[in-house]
């Protein structure tokens, strides 16, 4: 059985207005890896950091677009936990941000992501937990 093109499906269905705000562009997905960047201007702090909650955009919408490959079209996906720990900050130019899951499950989805400077320092590692529900009918 060959795998979908997970990337033309993320194409097709979309990646949200915040994403595109944000200027975040999935490089690579799959329920197993999920790589993206975002641009450091633009989203800013007013010193002209990498604002901590960039990074946990960043890492919330890796984590929900894997835990939605993983459970499949037809099941809703929610965040129910983040958290992130910021180890350097950003400037300037892109962050790269690697998504691998610790656990992929029937209800519960739960990602690490790294995201790193263009340097490949480590600038934020941040865990989130995804739930997966059954649709209305």
């Amino acid at each position: 059985m060959t795998q979908p093109d997970y990337l033309a499906i993320i194409r097709e269905r979309g990646t949200g207005a915040l994403d595109k705000k944000m200027g975040i562009e999935i490089l690579e997905a799959s329920p197993q890896r999920l790589v993206a960047t975002m641009p450091v201007e633009g989203n800013t702090q007013p010193v002209g950091l990498l604002h901590g909650g960039a990074n946990v955009v960043l890492a919330e919408s890796l984590g929900s677009i894997g835990t939605q490959l993983h459970a499949g079209p037809d099941l809703r996906i929610v965040g129910v936990d983040i958290n992130a720990t910021h180890h350097k900050s950003a400037t300037s130019g892109l962050v790269t941000a690697v998504a691998t899951p610790v656990s992929l499950g029937k209800t519960l989805c739960c990602y690490e992501v790294v995201i790193t400077n263009e340097s490949g320092e480590r600038t934020c590692t941040a865990r989130i937990t995804c739930l997966i529900l059954a649709n209305r009918a």
